[in-house]
Formats: C-alpha cells, sequence, structure tokens
C-alpha cells in the first residue's frame, strides 16, 4: 500500500496534519531552549535571547491540543535548564562524589522539573488566552517571576540577563526591574514572528517600548546620587581556596594563614572585604584568630567585613541535646564597624535538606536527617554599619532575588555580595552569578562589591558597569574605590508591583477576547 505525502503527513502528526511532525516539533523545542545559554554569560550573544523565545511562539501558534503544547513547553524548558544549568553537574558530581550516571539522572529530572513553568506557560496560552505577542510576552514574565519564589524559587535564565549590558534596553531595569526588560524582549521576539505572519501592528507596538526604553538611555536620569563624602578604598580578597580542601580540618588553620597573609598588604585600607565563609569554622572556634584580626583593624583604621559560619552558644541546650540554630553570615569588625547579617535563602540540599528523613532512596542522601542545615536569617535585618554608611549584604545565590536584595537594598549607601562559587569549577555558573550582580546593581542604582573564594571577585558600578574583576582561580587581591549613593530607584520605592500588573491586566483582556471571540478548529 503506497502513502500520499498527506496521509504520512496525518499518521505523523494526527493533531496537525499541515504542521511539522510531532517529532521534530519536539527535537526544534528542545534545540530552542537549548542554544538560549549562548545568550548569556561567558558568551552573551544577546540575540539567541530573541531567536529562543521566537521558536517557541512559533511552534504554539498552530491550532493544537492543550496535551500537545503542554509538551511543547515541557520539551524547550528541559532543554534550557538542561543545558542552561548544566555547571550543576561539578557540583553534584566533582564534590559531591555522586556518581556520574546519578549526577546526570539528577541533572535531568531538575530539567524536568523546571520546565513545568513552561510547560504550563505553553498549556496556557494555547487554551486560555488568545494567541498574540502580549499575551505570550505576560506569561512568559508569570513564569519567571513565579521562579522567585515557588517551593523556595530558582530564579536563573531569565531573559532580561542576556540585556544586561545593552543599555538601550536595560534602562527600564531601574524603572521595573528585570522582568520588564524580559517583556519588552519576549515582545519584540514573538512580535517578530507575527511580523513574517503580516501581522505587523504587534511590532509597531513594541517599537514604542523600545523607544521609551532608548530614552531613557540616552537621557540617563539619575535615580540616585552620590552621598557627597569621598569614595571609600576597597581590598577584596580573593583566597582560591579549592573546593575539595576549603572544609578538611587538617586544612583551617592553612585558610587562615593564607587570608591574613594576602590582608597584611591592606590594612589601613578603608575597608577588606573576605568572601563566604573564609573563616571555614564557627566563630566561637576561632575567637582567638578573630581579635586578632580586629586588633590590626582597629589599630590601622580599617572596617574588616568577613563571611563566617554563626552560631550562638547561648541557645544550646545539653539536655537536649541539641544544636544551636547556626547561619551563613556577614560580619563587620574592625574600626568604625558593627552589625552582622544573616543569610536568608538558603541552597537546598547544599545548606538544607528539604523533606529531611524522606530522601534515603537516594544513596548519598541516606542519613540526611543526621545533617546540620543551616538556619534561614529574618527577612527584616538591619544594614550593616561601616565607615559611616550602611552597607547592604547578600549571601552567595540569593542576590539572585530580585525583590530580597531590592528589601536588603533599601536605606542603604551601597551594597556587598560575598560567595563562593569555587562548587561551580570553570562552568558557566560563576559568569552567569556575576550578570545577575550586575542588574541587581542597575535595579537598585547602587555600587556593589563582589568578594569571592575563586571568581568572579568584581567592583561594579550603580549602572551594572563593571569597573574592576580579578582574574578566575588566582589568589589575589582585587582594590579599587566604591562610591556612596543615596535616594530610590522606581524599582526600589514598588518592586515588582508595577510589572505584574501591566501582565494581570493584558491576561485577564486577553482571556476575556478569546472567551467573546467564536473558536474555530482550523489552522492559525
Amino acid at each position: 500500500m503506497r502513502l500520499s505525502t498527506v496521509d504520512l503527513q496525518k499518521r505523523l502528526n494526527p493533531e496537525n496534519p499541515k504542521g511539522l511532525p510531532l517529532v521534530l516539533t519536539v527535537l526544534i523545542a528542545w534545540l530552542a531552549g537549548a542554544i538560549f545559554i549562548f545568550a548569556l554569560a561567558p558568551y552573551g550573544f544577546w540575540p539567541v535571547a530573541l531567536v529562543s523565545p521566537a521558536i517557541l511562539y512559533a511552534l504554539l501558534l498552530p491550532q493544537m491540543s492543550g496535551k500537545r503544547a503542554f509538551f511543547i513547553g515541557q520539551t524547550y524548558g528541559t532543554g534550557l535548564w538542561c543545558v542552561g544549568a548544566f555547571w550543576l553537574y561539578t557540583s553534584i558530581h566533582v564534590y559531591g562524589d555522586t556518581p556520574v550516571w546519578l549526577a546526570l539522572i539528577m541533572i535531568a529530572l531538575m530539567g524536568l522539573g523546571m520546565g513545568l513553568f513552561h510547560g504550563f506557560l505553553a498549556l496556557t496560552f494555547n487554551r486560555l488566552v488568545g494567541k498574540q505577542p502580549l499575551s505570550f510576552a505576560a506569561l512568559w514574565i508569570l513564569q519567571e517571576w513565579m521562579k522567585t519564589w515557588l517551593f523556595t524559587g530558582f530564579p536563573w535564565l531569565f531573559v532580561g540577563y542576556a540585556f544586561t549590558e545593552q543599555y538601550w534596553l536595560s534602562s527600564l531595569a531601574p524603572v521595573a526591574g528585570v522582568f520588564a526588560v524580559s517583556f519588552v524582549a519576549v515582545l519584540l521576539a514573538a512580535s517578530i514572528v507575527e511580523q513574517f505572519r503580516r501581522r505587523g501592528g504587534y511590532l509597531i507596538a513594541t517599537f514604542a517600548l523600545l523607544i521609551i526604553s532608548t530614552s531613557l538611555w540616552l537621557i540617563n536620569p539619575q535615580w540616585t546620587k552620590p552621598k557627597g563624602t569621598p569614595d571609600l578604598s576597597v581590598s577584596l580578597i580573593q583566597g582560591n581556596i579549592p573546593q575539595d580542601l576549603k572544609w578538611l580540618t587538617e586544612y583551617q588553620v592553612e585558610t587562615l594563614k593564607i587570608y591574613a597573609t594576602l590582608t597584611s598588604t591592606e590594612w589601613e585600607r578603608d575597608i577588606v572585604v573576605w568572601p563566604e565563609s573564609s573563616i571555614p569554622m564557627f566563630q566561637d572556634e576561632a575567637v582567638g584568630f578573630i581579635n586578632e584580626m580586629v586588633k590590626m583593624a582597629k589599630e590601622t583604621n580599617t572596617t574588616w567585613v568577613t563571611g563566617i559560619p554563626y552560631r550562638d552558644q547561648a541557645d544550646f541546650d545539653p539536655k537536649m541535646d541539641k544544636y544551636p540554630p547556626f547561619y551563613n553570615s556577614v560580619i563587620a569588625l574592625g574600626s568604625d564597624a558593627e552589625g552582622m547579617y544573616k543569610k536568608q535563602r538558603l541552597v537546598p540540599f547544599g545548606e538544607y535538606i528539604p523533606f529531611e528523613g524522606m530522601l534515603d532512596i537516594l544513596p548519598n542522601l541516606a542519613g540526611s536527617q543526621d545533617i546540620m542545615s543551616y538556619s534561614r536569617g529574618s527577612d527584616s535585618q538591619s544594614p550593616l554599619r561601616v565607615r559611616g554608611h550602611n552597607l547592604g549584604a547578600a549571601v552567595c545565590y540569593e542576590v539572585a532575588y530580585p525583590d530580597t536584595t531590592r528589601k536588603n537594598a533599601i536605606d542603604t549607601d551601597f551594597l556587598l555580595t560575598i560567595s563562593n562559587d569555587a562548587w561551580f569549577g570553570t562552568s558557566a555558573g560563576p559568569l552567569q552569578h556575576l550578570q545577575m550582580v550586575q542588574m541587581r546593581a542597575l535595579e537598585n542604582g547602587r555600587w556593589f562589591m563582589r568578594a569571592t573564594n575563586t571568581g568572579v571577585t568584581a567592583i561594579i558600578d550603580h549602572k551594572g558597569r563593571i569597573v574592576k574583576r580579578a582574574p578566575q582561580f588566582e589568589r589575589t587581591v582585587l582594590r579599587g574605590d566604591v562610591q556612596a549613593r543615596v535616594g530610590n530607584t522606581p524599582f526600589m520605592r514598588f518592586g515588582n508591583y508595577p510589572i505584574l500588573i501591566v501582565i494581570a491586566l493584558l491576561l485577564l483582556l486577553s482571556y476575556l477576547g478569546k472567551r467573546s471571540t467564536p473558536q474555530t478548529r482550523t489552522i492559525e
């Protein structure tokens, strides 16, 4: 029996005989998600951030079942996360001692789980709202926003980050945050697809938003201003301690010697900063060393800021045989310094074990209920006081949370993030992380100091521009100056509410418009 081309297409793709075969559609969707990584650091080819969502938009335009649409979106999201966040493999396999096969399975499961966000985006786009660029862009921002809080959140791989240094678009960040940048970019991507379908009205509307963004870039409004005091001299210490040695008891003294030696030439600077957990023991176990450093800081009129695990032995109850809560913290010591910041956003499986006692099916997590987890810091913490200024702090990946950083930036003069990205080796993870810090600086109109163990250590100005950076994987000191600034950007005042209200209205109008339009089963 001979089959015609049409008959063959019907069998390969019974739901859409005039469209692409399902196998080819799925392959294209996965590749479209996978290529998105090239839009971000270290590659920085930002046009990919338009091409990638544009392909998903085009794949979802033909009429199809909700199941098929969900599958396309899920496949796109899985490709996005399996490739875009593959840097997790280094921490899982190399430093977590997880077998290769299990590490790959865990990456795949992570990709499938995070892919659900795009799966539900595609399902909603197909069934509940009109298929046009405004609703697609609004749904895209909705799923990005949900990644900042649902199941503690994993706010990575946002479209807006690809435009961090493209100021003709990222100038929207101080106004409405990274989600506003993502919205315009995705709207532009979908509108270009519509232009090929001879529906150019959306592209004209998008150009209006781009004109606003470009105007902001050209006008260069100063949302914040210098505080009027001299810039502060800072030294960021990069110890470059190998991750497989960092927490070994026998290497603790050597680690302290390395940081003390690197700092010996930096006393008399205004601020000296050590990275996350640079003192690899609790503060009560390093009292002698800390007192010696504080003595040097006070004698040289230097503020010393360091990352250190902190616990309060006053909370220890020997009768209950219960450990006191302990925190991943930043503490300001020395001359003209006070305060402590306790990390709010903890890393699942890295700093605490979710669902303790339920994970024994995984060999390397068996007995996880016996592992001590960090405690979470309060949502409302006072800034650190250094050199007569308020310093807002963030530890490691919590700087990826726009709203958390925004709240910590209120009533501050400049910002600090400390990290230990040695977990991710030479992968793209640390560079993506740095790109997010640039966006946070731009959103909040504040200078950022970033001190890390292995890199990327950097000083970033209030426009998100890298002023200085240290080479990765070198034992070094980054010296520079930071400027204190006052005033609030619109994003600091209103947070994500403006962009969320806009997308809510767009989705509501699109939903009502779809319900009032007679439905047809023909191909769009």
